[in-house]
């Protein structure tokens, strides 16, 4: 069980990092800001929610292996040959956007689940729900804020709902079908709603 969510985490963790290392050329920073803001968007999350347990110093510090790998995939995304290929495009930076960062959300909303099951005591659906999406949508908050755009999370698509009925499926589905598939399809419930709200427009009402 261990082992697959090291697997996911680790799923989630490249994915986070190139949308945060992507959103980091599309501002034109430096090798320096691209591997920040990589970092920043695949560990965020998980610092704030270990911050919001008092589980300090948060995982990442006491396991570099995510830390290491997120600027390892900021590097591979800043070579010459890759960044030109994902910025050469619209549709290519848009569709790279999109992908991997609905999949790290669906993956770190997921465990940030696990977490709060193995770790908080009588842990209810709230705050377990609550934990997740915490864990899910506080990275790509922490990457627009440092690039100075308005997050995802209050104006693209659906994107923290994504991650609230992701966390809710997994919530419910825990008991009856045990760790793996719960996890498993929050995750996918969470990718195919971005991604079915990028096709067909989908928002929630905003303020004119």
């Amino acid at each position: 069980m261990q082992t697959f969510q090291l697997i996911l985490e680790l799923i989630g963790t490249v994915a986070f990092a190139v949308s945060g290392a992507v959103t980091a050329i599309e501002k034109k920073m430096d090798i320096f800001g691209v591997c920040v803001l990589a970092l920043t968007t695949a560990v965020g999350g998980g610092i704030i929610r270990d911050l919001m347990r008092g589980n300090t110093p948060p995982a990442t510090v006491l396991t570099p292996i995510y830390a290491l790998t997120a600027i390892i995939v900021a590097l591979i995304v800043f070579l010459r040959p890759v960044r030109s290929y994902l910025m050469g495009s619209h549709k290519v930076y848009r569709g790279t956007m999109l992908v991997m960062d609905s999949l790290g959300l669906g993956i770190f909303t997921v465990v940030g689940i696990s977490i709060a099951f193995s770790t908080l005591e009588n842990a209810g659906a709230f705050l377990t729900v609550f934990v997740g999406v915490i864990t899910g949508v506080g990275g790509g908050v922490l990457r627009d804020i440092m690039a100075g755009n308005t997050p995802f999370i209050f104006v693209k698509h659906i994107y923290a709902v994504a991650s609230l009925l992701g966390a809710l499926i997994c919530v419910f589905l825990w008991q009856p079908f045990g760790q793996i598939p719960a996890m498993m399809l929050g995750t996918l419930l969470v990718l195919l709603i971005r991604l079915l709200s990028s096709i067909f427009h989908w928002n929630l009402p905003r303020a004119d």
